[in-house]
């Protein structure tokens, strides 16, 4: 599922329930949180009555008390101000804590769902898309819950308390106040609709920029190459513009929607002062009450101003939620069998929604018994036909039948396109078969929990990807955990992988095997990379190794000690190779030409030679390349 076409629509509620694995003891800080700041409101509006007492008896017809009533009055309000500070403090004390640890619990179910959602999701959503909601849409997440969940209640609560006690301190103004909100109201429901929209689209954007950031971050070397640096700030200059466009349409309804809240009733004040003012005059109306109405109304003129910042807020959280629930309840198209790894029914456990409830199920029937780990690969009438595919399209593998024996190396050639690489990543179901059997030990790969899966297959690939790590962690990514426990076997692991993999260079890093290799390992040269991602797949110690040309940017001599070197190492290793050269192809035990998404012909180099036209169409083709390079 794309990135357009994810959104789900929902209700506010349904939105906020979509937060419940997250909120396990929050609910009772947050209602708390919830009291105090009503209570601190209370105590605000309960200022004005004060001063309307204290108004009434200052101004009584005898003057009697007048001293003793401002000393008391000043004693009421310091108490009233103590109250509404201290208030105001448990508000944080109980709500901020537990806000960060909703945003710290999303955030790693959004990062274990990412790890649990298959290949063929990450190739259609942009990095920078899947960046944003970590970061800005559970960091806004977290600010809402801490204060715009809180004080748009409490708000809302304080605006009907004032206008109820508006109404006990003189009916007619406060049905001149209540006039204002009318026309507020009837707005509120055209700018939810349109700040709601705005707002998905500007954190939609601002997503697609962040890809972008990170795309040319990538590509650095790319733009400056070729001299397109130009090109890429003009293209980011536009992205950057159509979401400033729509920040300033999102502020601009927000400042909107504002100023006719704040302005309509300062407009109404104005009318009611004069009105209040004759009512005084006439008898209808004390003037500690006409001070205690306006001194309430400027109590209320913060909530009131409030509300429609709050509520935009709101709508910004609410849309911030949704592109989270959009990633987290995407269900995981493979996965291991029912009951068969704790650790994935924990992390659908952790961010389960009302679908996954299956995903949990216990098995119907006896779990599958897993054979002993002997290395044997097998393709049987696999096809194959990616997710996203429009329907009608023909499969890319189609009818792939194949067998190794435990330690055979078996080099898979083909044309450009034929489907090779794709074979190799169904092996770790990296994606899935779409028919057919991919056997692992004679056992399906859908038998088999992921992590026993990948433990017995380990991959490297034509492109490798290594982390901003050490060379040492880098390379003992996949080691088994009880060779990691000892570290004399883990650095003795560590040496025969880098030696095997003809990585050796390593250790003349500035700072050895410790030397940080930075981001993707761009500051090592291609071979380098290759080299080590191969000393990674080499540790993992596997049954079968998947190798997707790894050795592409080595030269002749350095692959054939590499290929030596592995034969010598993991002679009993079961290795699937795609090999474009002649002298990786020849070093193998058997060969497997590939065409048009099938096996066409299997056989020993020499054989192929003497009986497949097409086999040696390739190879004189690879022979002239690499005469070229």
């Amino acid at each position: 599922m794309s990135p357009s076409a994810a959104s789900t629509p929902r209700t506010l509620r349904e939105s906020v329930q979509g937060l419940r694995p997250y909120l396990d003891g929050v609910l009772w800080r947050w209602v708390c949180g919830l009291l105090a700041a009503l209570l601190s409101g209370l105590a605000a509006l309960a200022i004005p009555q004060v001063i309307q007492v204290l108004v009434n008896n200052v101004f009584s017809a005898d003057g009697s008390g007048g001293r003793s009533s401002v000393v008391w009055a000043g004693v009421v309000l310091l108490v009233l101000g103590l109250a509404e500070a201290l208030f105001v403090w448990l508000r944080r004390v109980f709500i901020l804590p537990p806000a960060s640890d909703v945003e710290n619990r999303a955030r790693i179910g959004l990062y274990r769902r990412l790890q649990r959602l298959p290949v063929a999701f990450h190739d259609a959503w942009p990095s920078g898309q899947l960046l944003s909601r970590a970061q800005a849409d559970l960091g806004l997440v977290r600010r809402w819950i801490a204060f715009g969940s809180v004080m748009f209640v409490v708000d809302s609560l304080v605006i009907v308390v004032g206008v109820a006690l508006l109404f006990t301190l003189s009916w007619q103004l406060a049905l001149l106040y209540l006039v204002a909100a009318v026309p507020i109201i009837i707005r509120s429901f055209s700018f939810r609709n349109d700040f709601r929209t705005v707002s998905r689209l500007s954190q939609d954007q601002a997503g697609d920029l962040a890809t972008t950031v990170e795309e040319s971050v990538h590509g650095i070397r790319i733009l400056k190459a070729f001299g397109r640096g130009t090109t890429a700030l003009e293209g980011f200059r536009t992205q950057a513009s159509t979401l400033q466009d729509t920040e300033v349409r999102k502020a601009g309804l927000l400042a909107s929607f504002v100023a006719m809240v704040v302005a309509l009733p300062e407009v109404v004040l104005g009318v009611g002062l004069a009105w209040g003012v004759y009512l005084v005059a006439t008898g209808q109306m004390m003037v500690g009450a006409l001070a205690a109405f306006f001194a309430t109304t400027a109590v209320l003129a913060r909530p009131v101003e409030s509300v429609g910042q709050l509520l935009g807020m709101t709508l910004s959280a609410k849309t911030a939620i949704d592109r989270h629930l959009d990633v987290i309840s995407v269900r995981p198209a493979i996965t291991s069998p029912a009951g068969t790894d704790p650790e994935e029914a924990a992390s659908l456990g952790a961010t389960r929604l009302d679908g996954d409830a299956d995903e949990m199920a216990p098995p119907s029937g006896a779990l599958p018994v897993l054979p002993p780990s002997a290395g044997g690969l097998a393709f049987r009438d696999v096809e194959f036909r990616y997710p996203d595919a429009a329907e009608g399209t023909a499969p890319l593998l189609r009818g792939v039948d194949l067998e190794l024996i435990p330690g055979e190396t078996m080099a898979l050639v083909g044309t450009t396109g034929s489907g090779k690489s794709t074979l190799l990543q169904l092996v770790p179901r990296l994606y899935e078969a779409t028919s057919g059997r991919v056997e692992v030990d004679g056992a399906d790969v859908r038998d088999f929990p992921l992590e026993e899966l990948r433990r017995r297959v380990a991959v490297a690939f034509e492109e490798p990807t290594l982390f901003s790590d050490t060379v040492r962690n880098n390379v003992l990514l996949g080691a088994p955990a009880d060779v990691l426990a000892d570290e004399e076997k883990a650095q003795q692991l560590l040496d025969m992988a880098l030696d095997t993999a003809q990585a050796g260079f390593a250790r003349a890093l500035p700072d050895g095997l410790d030397t940080e290799i930075g981001e993707e390992g761009l500051s090592l040269s291609g071979g380098q990379r290759q080299r080590l991602a191969l000393a990674r797949a080499i540790a993992a110690q596997p049954k079968v190794l998947v190798l997707d040309d790894p050795l592409s940017a080595l030269d002749v001599r350095t692959e054939e000690a590499v290929t030596q070197r592995l034969r010598e190492v993991l002679a009993d290793t079961t290795t699937l190779v795609v090999a474009h050269r002649p002298s990786t192809v020849a070093l193998a035990d058997r060969v497997a030409v590939m065409a048009d998404g099938r096996i066409v012909d299997v056989g020993t180099h020499l054989e192929l030679l003497a009986r497949s036209a097409a086999y040696r169409d390739i190879i004189s083709n690879a022979e002239a390349e690499e005469a070229r390079a």
